[in-house]
């Protein structure tokens, strides 16, 4: 197939792009390169070192004898250009992982979370319309997020996408079928939300074939291809805004950083390992719903853990110390979180769960780059709302100057 991969420079992006080219598959980045400037506006860089998207391919093609296509390009704000693109190009499928992915850089402040709506928002609409203009009969496989559901406990098994329904009628109960009531928890996870109704609308109303992946938090390093060669290194994230929990945890670790959990830790969230995020991917482009079906949900995640249990997990494997800390989210101190995943596993995933030797493989590169790291970049320190802002600790290793007076 010929894919386009919007987003292919990112985190999961690019272990996509490598991934479904080395599947055989015609392979088009599409990226307008935002994630590297917002490096440089949080002062931060990935903890493994990122050469230029065209090195990468470069590399690539030296590696495999397999060429990557890159085409820089906004695809929420250069409308024109991407249904030109699309028109011209006319790929068999999409993945669109062009949005910004951090709920904590969303809620940095008021700028941020313009930013993510405009982003996230138009970009999924101008391209969606942009393939019904065109008339391509691209499927379009969208990376969401599990944190459409929200995390209060309901006491039942999350559905993948859909919940049956009874309403009262004058003529009795009657069925019916809807998406599962969103709760999201920051401007990003709401951005996911009304991804789903735009989705709902192109699918019903011009037959666009869609799937939907809510995806848990994605954890680990290395997949098969970014192992063939030091420079196709996938980028690793381990700052407050952009660093998810469970690589956050291990990076404190290596460096010796107390594990910090916030509030009381009680928060159940779903995992995924990298590599099984991509695998993923690859299993929603082979089985791709028909025209004029409802969207097509998947809940890509393998497992379920406490915030606090993860870090006696690490804390027992490494030595390291647990810090806990105020919470900057403005979300339940604790929540049960049980989740169906039934359709990849019938597809085939075989489940990457967490396990010593990882999570060691983890830490292993964690060391490798620790020169790398900034301190200071650690905490977590983009609050919810400025009543929990002001409570937030940004020292937890207690190394700030103390006043002399």
């Amino acid at each position: 197939m010929k894919i386009a991969i919007l987003g292919g420079d990112g985190f999961v992006g690019w272990p996509t792009t490598l991934h479904l080219s080395a599947q055989g598959h015609e392979v088009h980045v599409v990226d307008n390169l935002s994630r590297r400037w917002i490096d440089t506006e949080l002062g931060v860089q990935s903890l493994t070192p990122m050469d230029s998207i065209q090195e990468r391919c470069r590399i690539w093609r030296e590696t495999t004898g397999r060429a990557i296509r890159f085409h820089l390009l906004d695809i929420a704000q250069d409308y024109e250009r991407l249904k030109g693109w699309l028109a011209e190009n006319r790929p068999d499928a999409i993945v669109h992982l062009a949005e910004q992915r951090a709920a904590p850089y969303s809620m940095k402040s008021d700028r941020h979370k313009v930013y993510t709506v405009q982003n996230n928002t138009n970009g999924t609409h101008n391209l969606l319309a942009a393939l019904v203009e065109t008339g391509i009969d691209a499927h379009l496989v969208h990376l969401g997020t599990m944190g459409v559901y929200g995390y209060s406990s309901v006491g039942a098994p999350i559905p993948e996408g859909y919940l049956d329904i009874e309403i009262e009628t004058p003529n009795g109960k009657k069925g019916q079928e809807i998406l599962y009531p969103t709760r999201p928890g920051s401007v990003y996870h709401m951005t996911k939300s009304l991804d789903q109704i735009l989705f709902q609308f192109y699918a019903q109303n011009d037959g666009l074939r869609i799937t939907d992946l809510h995806q848990g938090i994605v954890w680990g390093t290395h997949t098969t291809e970014t192992r063939l060669h030091d420079q196709l290194v996938n980028r690793f994230d381990y700052d407050g805004d952009y660093g998810t929990v469970l690589n956050r945890f291990l990076i404190q670790a290596a460096i010796d950083h107390p594990l910090t959990v916030h509030g009381t830790g009680g928060q159940t969230r779903a995992f995924i390992h990298i590599q099984d995020s991509v695998r993923c991917i690859d299993l929603a482009l082979g089985d791709a719903p028909k025209t004029g079906d409802r969207v097509r949900i998947f809940n890509q995640m393998t497992e379920t853990h406490r915030v606090r249990d993860l870090a006696e997990l690490v804390a027992k494997l490494t030595g390291a110390k647990v810090a806990y800390l105020p919470n900057p989210r403005k979300e339940a101190a604790e929540n049960d979180l049980v989740v169906r995943n039934d359709q990849f596993l019938s597809l085939g995933l075989d489940p990457t769960t967490l396990a010593e030797g990882l999570l060691e493989e983890v830490v292993d590169v964690a060391r490798r780059y620790a020169h790398r790291i900034d301190r200071s970049r650690v905490p977590a320190v983009s609050a919810w709302t400025k009543e929990l802002g002001a409570k937030i600790d940004r020292d937890p290793e207690g190394k700030a100057l103390k006043s002399a007076s």
